[in-house]
């Protein structure tokens, strides 16, 4: 079978790197399914969850918004963020949208209440993947 190699690359460095079957990617306009000759892309990605399948084996990594890249043979994701979904913490994810609740409901100013926003947007995200994979029996 063949394959298309994927880069996953944060602030912090590169997260992924490695040949893939098929990715998936949350783009703005809905997920993305990639496979190998693709035809090529450029999007932007919403916080959400990308998998990578590969030799049967499927990895999960959260994504807080980003860059999608598609070439022919290669797939790059660009982020602020990215965390493999081993490393999620579920109450960090809890408490992070309550606290995006609770400065909503204060509302104090247009500034805090769009990063309230994007806060509440990114946690409800992570909250929805670990869900997913709780549900899929997965990691």
């Amino acid at each position: 079978m063949s394959t298309i190699q994927v880069d996953i690359i944060s602030v912090a460095g590169q997260v992924f790197s490695g040949p893939a079957e098929m990715v998936f990617c949350p783009a703005e306009q809905g997920e993305v399914g990639i496979a190998p000759r693709h035809a090529p892309l450029i999007t932007r990605l919403r916080a959400g969850e990308v998998r990578v399948q590969s030799g049967g084996e499927e990895q999960q990594f959260f994504v807080n918004g980003g860059l999608l890249e598609v070439q022919p043979h290669a797939v790059t994701v660009l982020t602020d963020l990215a965390v493999r979904a081993k490393d999620l913490d579920e109450a960090a994810a809890l408490e992070a949208k309550q606290r995006a609740e609770q400065l909503l409901s204060e509302r104090k100013g247009d500034v805090d209440i769009a990063m309230a926003q994007a806060e509440l947007v990114e946690a409800s995200a992570r909250l929805q993947m670990l869900q997913r994979i709780r549900r899929r029996g997965g990691s």
